[in-house]
């Protein structure tokens, strides 16, 4: 593992809660594995964060619980060092590379300053429809996913009221949307956020995979929660979704590993010319 040349930072934010996140996220990056190594910190139950001058990529999941809340300790840390990555890249020729999932995702959009995040009149679960904006369209995050493009969400938050004027003073940028909902009084919660050009996040879950959701399904108590807050016309359609190679499958393929390349392309080339 010592002679590989990018390291990977993956921050486990689920609490100890089981999850099929981790085995996702796990498996995506061993797709790159003869150009990187991964370590695990366990953020939130034991408030492990790497030494920044360690790695060079950082993903950040999703977990359970409520974004607006930490014990004042591991949030109070992560949020410090989001900051020291920032300032990283601010002071630095080779970037650190991050992405954030979900709650992680939430937690950036708060802590940036960017949006409001609320709880959802009822929880979002299944196969949705990702929306790209027009600053989606171009992002590179996206590309070889169609517009729509489809993903796993789960969430009882949302990021909405984007604040404009901090998104333009920071040069952010929402790359992705919601669908128009039914009931035109709920605004379009933000999907996906550019915050710089080396930090990425995503509402909903890049790394889910269709054996990861059936996983789910298999226990009792959560299919038919998903079937009384769906109805099982919607449920069977779910379920259509995930066999479909061009949504879930797609989505698997090409987001997260996108991400890797980007970070792993401009580290290669910056620290080549660095050391020569």
């Amino acid at each position: 593992m010592s002679n590989k040349i990018i390291k990977i930072a993956l921050l486990d934010m689920y609490n100890g809660e089981p999850n099929q996140g981790m085995r996702c996220i796990i498996e995506i990056i061993n797709r790159f594995s003869p150009v990187v190594s991964f370590k695990i910190f366990d953020v939130r139950q034991k408030s492990e964060l790497p030494d920044i001058k360690l790695f060079d990529i950082y993903i950040s999941t999703g977990g359970p619980g409520n974004p607006l809340i930490g014990d004042g300790n591991w949030d109070v840390k992560y949020y410090e060092f989001i900051d020291s990555l920032n300032k990283w890249n601010a002071e630095n020729a080779v970037k650190k590379h991050v992405l954030f999932i979900c709650h992680s995702f939430q937690m950036a959009c708060l802590h940036f300053g960017l949006a409001t995040v609320t709880k959802r009149n009822d929880t979002s679960f299944g196969v949705m429809t990702m929306h790209k904006t027009n600053e989606g369209q171009l992002d590179p995050l996206f590309e070889g996913l169609a517009d729509p493009f489809y993903a796993i969400d789960s969430r009882d938050y949302q990021v909405v009221q984007p604040k404009l004027s901090v998104f333009a003073k920071k040069g952010a940028k929402i790359i992705s949307l919601e669908k128009i909902r039914d009931h035109v009084q709920y605004e379009r919660a933000i999907m996906a956020v550019r915050f710089t050009d080396y930090f990425v996040g995503t509402q909903f879950h890049p790394e889910a995979d269709p054996i990861s959701f059936v996983s789910h399904l298999r226990n009792k108590e959560a299919k038919e929660k998903i079937k009384a807050m769906k109805g099982k016309k919607k449920f069977r359609n779910m379920l259509e979704d995930l066999l479909d190679d061009d949504k879930i499958y797609r989505t698997n393929e090409t987001l997260i590993p996108n991400f890797l390349r980007i970070a792993i392309n401009d580290l290669m080339k910056t620290k080549k010319t660095f050391s020569n």
